[in-house]
């Protein structure tokens, strides 16, 4: 039994691809007969011709990659696309370093570790983008003997 017609028109009048096209298969006969246009669209308002939903594309995988990727696991270099400040900006990463350092220097003012004018010192060049990160705060107090006591230092 050759459908080949009927299948070509219905997709026609459903505005659709012939491989979406369903027929009943208790139907089939009723669809054989069917040879004009009208009788294609009767049987497709009495659901005997159906249309095939549309297959969507799953994202069962796409979460379980985000989960993991929540947990802090799949960001290695390979999976990395762009430049390092596409990914951090440049401005974001300045914020971080230079907070990071500027609750350094309150923990040291605070547990008396440097005074006031050894304070804005070292506020001031990281304010200026001397320090590269808190170890080299650390370094600098060594190297310049700030914030010791007889050449010891108190951190």
């Amino acid at each position: 039994m050759d459908l080949g017609t009927q299948k070509r028109v219905a997709a026609a009048i459903m505005k659709c691809s012939q491989s979406k096209v369903y027929f009943d298969p208790e139907h089939l006969e009723e669809i054989k007969e069917a040879i004009t246009k009208q009788d294609l669209r009767e049987l497709i308002n009495a659901n005997i011709i159906q249309r095939k939903p549309d297959a969507g594309v799953s994202r069962g995988r796409a979460r379980k990659v985000l989960a993991q990727k929540k947990k802090g696991r799949q960001k290695g270099q390979g999976s990395r696309k762009g430049k390092a400040t596409a990914r951090v900006s440049k401005k974001e990463k300045w914020m971080a370093k230079v907070r990071a350092q500027r609750k350094f220097l309150k923990v040291l003012k605070e547990k008396k570790h440097v005074n006031n004018e050894e304070f804005k010192t070292l506020y001031g060049r990281s304010k200026g983008g001397f320090f590269r990160n808190i170890r080299h705060i650390k370094f600098f107090m060594k190297d310049k003997k700030i914030g010791s006591e007889n050449g010891k230092e108190k951190t």
